[in-house]
């Protein structure tokens, strides 16, 4: 009797969501344990494997919606293994051609030459391409609309905004940039900076540290930090664990760790839950300001940016500096305006002066 393919239970939080691709084609055998189907889920991506071995099956079609428990094809056991190709055996040379001889002069004869071939007909205009293509939104697409419309429609969104002087952080990472990776093996980046001195402002500002249940405000007092993360499938925002607790080393190798999860496609749905402040950083990819949207239930999400070498007033002298402008959204019915503020002049002032998270100033 086959066996049914089922989708598996993928989390609590998670019903079904949507066939991206077989790994096999109809008819192919396929042995226990190996990956049939990648399914995009609103969360993550989750592979299916072969619980059986025979001949596959598929009953639903890539951008098919499926529920957890749904059959999705079958694996026909009675079919039998294809038997292993025999190898080949080596060619043998060909036989050397003896060259022809050339022929007396007296006796060659006038070839006619060939008639010449005939033109190739015309190929006819190609069909002009369509001026649209409509594709199926995926359910983390979905997952992500939903989200930021519910974020808009649900919370006093406002944004403040500030700009830090990123020279000393720059110039303390190049001075311990070859010990770090001697010692550590990655490399020291700016976003573990930024994770410290959010960390350090939201010890200062407990008030931000903050999520709305209902009618009740829950105060949180871990430090659990999302860093969002642009995916070929859509924004993901895996956290980094008892923030507080981790060294600079640690924080950088959890991002590369999941940085390679979402590129693999293996990252899971604990990898996304439970954080209470996330950081976005859209200046990698050239942003020079914006205004972030609040990653529901929590109150408040920082906007880091590219950064630029500006003009800027400093001891009465115009100096040029690498500059970052920093954008703070924040729920106003939790969050008033001077908490907000307070937050982020703390972000500015832990990464005007690093030196001072080191030593936990």
């Amino acid at each position: 009797m086959p066996a049914d393919i089922k989708i598996p239970a993928l989390g609590e939080s998670v019903a079904g969501g949507q066939i991206a691709k077989w790994h096999f084609n109809e008819g192919d055998f396929v042995k226990v344990g190996d990956i049939l189907l990648t399914l995009e889920t609103d969360k993550v991506a989750a592979e299916v494997t072969a619980e059986a071995s025979g001949a596959l099956h598929i009953g639903k079609q890539p951008g098919d919606d499926v529920e957890v428990g749904a059959v999705v094809g079958q694996i026909d056991e009675a079919a039998a293994a294809p038997a292993a190709k025999a190898p080949e055996q080596p060619k043998p040379a060909p036989a050397a051609v003896p060259e022809p001889k050339p022929s007396n002069i007296t006796e060659s004869k006038v070839v006619p030459k060939p008639a010449p071939a005939p033109e190739p007909a015309a190929k006819a205009p190609a069909a002009p391409e369509g001026r649209v293509t409509r594709k199926k939104m995926s359910p983390l697409r979905k997952k992500i609309a939903d989200q930021l419309v519910s974020a808009q429609r649900t919370a006093a969104i406002l944004t403040t905004f500030n700009e830090c002087d990123m020279s000393n952080v720059m110039a303390l990472r190049s001075k311990l940039q070859d010990a770090f990776v001697a010692k550590n093996g990655v490399k020291l980046g700016f976003m573990s900076f930024f994770i410290k001195a959010v960390v350090e402002a939201l010890k200062a500002v407990p008030q931000i540290n903050v999520r709305v249940e209902g009618e009740e405000i829950v105060q949180q007092h871990y430090y659990d930090i999302g860093v969002a993360v642009g995916t070929e499938r859509g924004l993901i925002v895996p956290v980094l664990r008892d923030a507080d607790q981790k060294s600079f080393a640690e924080l950088e190798k959890d991002i590369l760790g999941y940085a390679a999860k979402a590129k693999e496609g293996k990252i899971q749905v604990s990898d996304l839950t439970g954080g209470v402040f996330t950081i976005s950083n859209g200046g990698v990819y050239g942003s020079l300001l914006s205004t972030p949207i609040i990653n529901p239930p929590q109150s408040a999400i920082l906007g880091m940016h590219s950064i630029q070498q500006r003009p800027v007033a400093v001891d009465k002298q115009v100096v040029i500096r690498p500059m970052m402008n920093l954008a703070l959204s924040y729920d106003h019915r939790v969050v008033d305006g001077k908490e907000a503020v307070t937050f982020l002049i703390r972000v500015k002032d832990c990464i005007e002066n690093p030196a001072r998270m080191l030593v936990g100033a």
